[in-house]
């Protein structure tokens, strides 16, 4: 069985975001592990692009790779130090 897989679709509710793979898999992951899109609009949300590895939102400026979802990583940015002035 792939550890990684490429998505089909994506879509949302309240507080889920809904990933389906095409190998019939699909993921549900909490909107607060990924900050921008949680304060996202439904309809900017809606403006995905789904690549070989993963989820863009040009508008939001997120990017979520397939593989980290499977590895159950969220937004990777929060856990990231401040450069030194």
């Amino acid at each position: 069985m792939s550890i990684s897989a490429r998505a089909t679709a994506v879509r949302f509710d309240d507080h889920t975001m809904w990933v389906d793979l095409e190998d019939g898999r699909n993921l549900g992951v909490p909107l607060a592990w990924f900050p921008r899109l949680l304060h996202g609009s439904p309809t900017l949300r809606e403006r995905v692009t789904i690549s070989a590895v993963g989820l863009h939102w040009d508008e939001l400026d997120e990017d979520i790779s397939i593989a980290g979802l499977l590895a159950g990583r969220g937004d990777q940015t929060m856990f990231r130090k401040p450069k030194a002035a």
